[in-house]
């Protein structure tokens, strides 16, 4: 039975968007600088992850907190793609030839990918697939766009390098929406690139859209979703609204919101997810996650041994993490334009990548939280038995309290078959709520002690 929630005892259902665990902004400089062949050297590296950050955008939009700058003068690409190079060829380096390395998945986020020329994405593969050894054609590529930048010559290139995915963020198709949220765009934009994308042949095509925003209602929600099915996408990404410190409309929002507001906005938020929700189960499409939906009969993509739980994962650019099962690392983070393109043009002069630089260390607690955040998170829910050969024990021993907590608030599924822990339909709609409450003391408290910048 579904326990409602209240204001009273339950967290806000929009706290954090757990997409990693730890975030970035609980990673500190590392004073002993490890050597990349001495994090490796024992790591399982037979179904690594690989991921390139490209930093740039044409415009950033009122919502966005991701590490990307606008435009790239004087030959900033150029630049960049040098110093991934130069990363590239130290990371498969450290990495060694004592095992064998193999990549399960590769996928290029940014900022936007396609901000690139045609012939610098030929590049950008040819590093991946040249100094990394990854072989693009053969697991699953998953690639990010924008309307603007989707144009045929850089989609063709995507497409014949072994694309298998290519997701593009519309967020909206109410241009009267598209503006509240700072996203300058049109429809007939929107809709052009669209089509070019389906043109490539490219086995699945994901859309972004965004609930949420001033003046969205239940209609034009709906209106929304339906312009997106209108072109049976493979996956949909359904995102809640956030406004974040630092960005556009965090700027324009300063000391506007308060208890009242936040409560009023969160009402709407959910009533837009579930509404979301109902519509594309409706039409074809079972939950993956709070915010990921799948066509039911959409293909599947491919080969894919990477376990996001186990694997580890490699990651080039200064905006992306690395993986060890120790250690999380990445370079400096921020938010605000000014550092971005201080961390950005420090990249590109760097010569020496054979060190981490900024990260957190795993322990086996925080080892047991992370697994247990991104299995729990998945509408599939977790496996016991995997989770007892891999930590010795019982979520329900290491997390009594958190898990009786979700049970009180009708978070997980009673109804769950025997040997699974999964999340009830409430627990779902209040992922960003349950997530935080899984996070370890030391970790929360560097995340609070985080001064943005």
């Amino acid at each position: 039975m579904t326990v409602l929630r209240t204001h009273a005892d339950t967290p806000r259902p929009y706290r954090s968007y757990v997409y990693a665990y730890p975030h970035k902004t609980a990673y500190r400089p590392l004073p002993e600088r490890p050597s990349l062949a001495a994090l490796w050297a024992d790591e399982p590296k037979d179904a690594l992850s690989l991921y390139a950050h490209i930093p740039f955008c044409e415009v950033r939009c009122g919502f966005c907190n991701l590490f990307t700058r606008i435009g790239a003068p004087d030959e900033l690409t150029t630049r960049y793609l040098d110093a991934l190079d130069r990363q590239a060829t130290a990371v498969r380096e450290a990495l060694g030839d004592a095992s064998p390395v193999r990549f399960a998945t590769a996928a290029f986020g940014g900022g936007t990918p396609t901000f690139l020329t045609a012939a610098e994405l030929e590049r950008l593969c040819d590093i991946a697939e040249r100094r990394m050894g990854a072989d693009l054609r053969a697991v699953p590529l998953s690639v990010e766009t924008s309307p603007a930048t989707a144009t045929a010559d850089r989609l063709a290139v995507l497409a014949e390098r072994g694309a298998t995915r290519l997701s593009i963020g519309v967020q909206s198709f109410v241009e009267a929406e598209a503006r509240a949220a700072v996203r300058p765009q049109r429809r007939a934009d929107v809709e052009a690139a669209l089509g070019r994308i389906r043109a490539t042949g490219v086995p699945v095509l994901n859309i972004d859209l965004i609930y949420g925003i001033d003046g969205q209602t239940e209609e034009s929600w709906r209106r929304s979703l339906d312009a997106a099915l209108a072109w049976h996408p493979e996956e949909l990404y359904l995102y809640p609204l956030y406004i974040r410190p630092l960005t556009g409309l965090g700027r324009q929002a300063a000391g506007a919101s308060g208890p009242a507001a936040d409560r009023e906005w969160d009402e709407q938020r959910l009533r837009l997810y579930r509404a979301g929700r109902d519509h594309l189960l409706a039409r074809g499409y079972a939950q993956v996650s709070m915010r990921m939906f799948r066509r039911t009969d959409a293909p599947p993509l491919g080969p894919d041994d990477h376990a996001c739980q186990t694997d580890g994962m490699i990651g080039l650019g200064c905006g992306a993490r690395s993986y060890t099962s120790a250690l999380h690392y990445s370079f400096d983070y921020a938010v605000g334009m000014p550092e971005i393109r201080g961390i950005i043009d420090a990249y590109t002069r760097a010569g020496d990548f054979s060190r981490a630089e900024v990260g957190r260390r795993v322990d086996a607690d925080e080892a047991r939280r992370r697994h247990l955040l991104q299995s729990l998170l998945q509408a599939e829910g977790m496996p016991l038995a995997a989770y007892a050969g891999r930590f010795g024990g019982s979520p329900f021993e290491h997390f009594a309290a958190e898990l009786a907590r979700f049970e009180a608030w009708g978070w997980l599924d009673t109804d769950a078959p025997a040997g699974l822990l999964r999340l009830s339909p409430e627990g779902l709609a209040h992922s960003d709520g349950l997530g935080p409450e899984l996070f370890s003391p030391a970790v929360s408290a560097a995340m609070a002690a985080y001064e943005a910048k």
